[in-house]
């Protein structure tokens, strides 16, 4: 039933998307959003996959070739760590990715970038990692990585599609159509690089605490939104 409904939302709304080729010419930038072991280690925390996740372990994989083609390049990375201080409560989830818990860490094949010189860390406590890049002074580190890095353009990856790599996008793309993010021009989300966490339906009704949530549809309901909204999609990505 999931399946027949996905193929019929791809049909009804179809995302537009086709393989992407990053020019050397143009400056681009990588951010990843929340490959953290909270939500991608299996049994890690209340958000992490219950057993091995292929759509999730694709992204991870996907999402490491890229931070590797991109730190070989010298070209920027902006990773987000979801990261949530235990007296504030992110509700409607659980408790999840603690600051200072193994949770709230990269997974481990992208632990290097903690020492890679060309990327910059950010810890958000916060669905929104634009939100969630807003410092106490009222500076915000996205936009200071894009201003002087003199970003054109941004590949999207990680988790979720539909949550806060949906927000994330989003805000971007209102921030720049304001003139916040000069010279930012294309936000790109990366499909492949891209998922969401999977409550398939007969789980849901067998508890009452948990709403259904299926990996493909929502997937699918984040990129046509994402692209709804601006954004452009890419179905594969190479380099130059």
């Amino acid at each position: 039933m999931v399946l027949e409904t996905v193929e019929l939302l791809r049909e009804e709304i179809p995302v537009k998307q086709q393989p992407l080729t990053l020019p050397a010419h143009t400056k681009t930038g990588l951010v990843l959003v929340d490959l953290v072991n909270g939500f991608c280690t299996v049994g890690a925390g209340n958000l992490a996959p219950r057993e091995l996740d292929k759509q999730i372990s694709k992204v991870v994989k996907e999402s490491v070739r890229l931070s590797k083609a991109f730190s070989e390049k010298k070209w920027p990375i902006f990773a987000f760590r979801d990261c949530h201080h235990p007296d504030v409560p992110e509700p409607p989830y659980p408790p999840h990715c603690l600051d200072g818990t193994d949770e709230a860490k990269l997974v481990p094949d992208l632990l290097w970038l903690e020492n890679e010189p060309n990327a910059t860390i950010r810890c958000k406590d916060c669905i929104d990692g634009f939100l969630g890049s807003i410092e106490k002074d009222g500076s915000n580190v996205f936009i200071d990585w894009v201003k002087n890095n003199q970003i054109k353009q941004i590949l999207v990856a990680g988790l979720c599609t539909d949550i806060c790599v949906l927000d994330f996008v989003c805000s971007v793309l209102s921030a720049r159509n304001r003139g916040y993010l000069s010279p930012l021009e294309n936000v790109i989300v990366y499909s492949q690089a891209c998922t969401t966490y999977d409550v398939p339906v007969h789980v849901a009704k067998t508890n009452k605490d948990v709403v259904s949530h299926p990996q493909e549809l929502m997937h699918h309901v984040g990129l046509y939104l994402a692209c709804g909204r601006g954004a452009q999609v890419a179905s594969e990505v190479f380099f130059e």
